[in-house]
């Protein structure tokens, strides 16, 4: 009997790590429910302006109201996007239906030189998009200069061996999935660098009244992944921050399997005070987690960092 392969339409950014990210996709897709996908290039807001910070061109959407927009005009069937980047609240249209995928959360340093966040000499420029990632540098060296870094990830990098800048710090997963890993001068702790909430995971999007596409993509959903990054994303949401918020936060599965353990931080600016949280609960109710977590931090202080 013959097989009907169906062809699904995958839209990401014109990037290289978006392209890698949704071929990835694509490739679990055609081993686990005989799917084809064929790529659809989209220009983002984010993309198409790189002159100006994140923040001050919107921040939250920025990368992906154009692939949520294709969705829509049926464009495409789906959209990969890395989980950060992908605003909290979701249209009642859309719905990710995967999280999956999920790597190293942690953020690294790249320098042309053989430094460390600790051996990089005082004075050092260092780049980044990222007000969380700002706030924790300066927290960690306050001696350094902080400069505005904007660009695909394989930019970044080369701008960073080509002496742009002494350092970047950028996230581990995409200069991994990348195969840029040669670059990496160090993997930042996380007790000097909490990840953005849902750091090194995907989020594939479809449309809610898709019913055939959201049953073929739904199994790619990995429990686990879903579960800390929802603990996370809770945790923003509940602070009231957005995707530029200096916000941070991370959750793990404890070896018991049943238990959610996560970590938040709010820190200001200028990295002289942070409010940090912990807690843990059952894994099935990472969204009580997160909430719980963000009123300690609010508690603590957390709102006037933010305001």
């Amino acid at each position: 009997m013959r097989t009907t392969t169906r062809t699904l339409r995958g839209g990401t950014r014109a990037s290289r790590l978006a392209r890698v990210q949704t071929a990835r996709i694509g490739a679990l897709l055609a081993a686990r429910a005989q799917v084809q996908c064929e790529e659809i290039l989209v220009s983002t807001e984010g993309d198409l302006t790189l002159d100006r910070p994140l923040a001050e061109i919107g921040g939250k959407g920025v990368f992906t109201e154009a692939l949520e927009a294709g969705l829509r005009e049926g464009a495409i069937d789906f959209a990969v996007h890395s989980l950060k980047d992908l605003p909290i609240e979701q249209p009642d249209d859309l719905v990710v239906i995967a999280v999956c995928l999920r790597v190293d959360p942690r953020d690294v340093l790249i320098a042309r030189e053989e430094w460390t966040l600790a051996r990089l000499p005082r004075g050092g420029r260092i780049g980044t998009s990222s007000n969380r990632r700002m706030a924790q540098l300066l927290a960690a060296r306050p001696d350094v200069a902080i400069a505005s870094l904007r660009g695909n990830v394989d930019t970044r990098v080369r701008k960073a061996l080509d002496g742009d800048y002494d350092a970047i710090v950028i996230a581990a997963a995409g200069v991994e999935r990348l195969g840029l890993g040669d670059a990496i001068r160090e993997y930042l702790g996380f007790d000097v660098m909490l990840p953005a909430p849902g750091q090194g995971a995907l989020a594939v999007q479809c449309r809610a009244e898709d019913l055939v596409t959201r049953e073929l993509l739904a199994s790619l959903d990995d429990p686990v992944a879903r579960a800390t990054t929802t603990a996370e994303r809770t945790f923003l949401d509940a602070l009231g921050g957005g995707c530029a918020a200096p916000v941070a936060a991370l959750s793990e599965v404890a070896r018991d399997g049943g238990t959610l353990r996560l970590r938040g931080l709010v820190a200001a600016l200028d990295g002289t005070r942070a409010v940090r949280v912990t807690g843990e609960g059952p894994a099935d109710q990472p969204e009580e987690l997160g909430r719980r977590l963000a009123r300690e931090a609010i508690a603590g202080g957390a709102r006037e960092l933010l305001s």
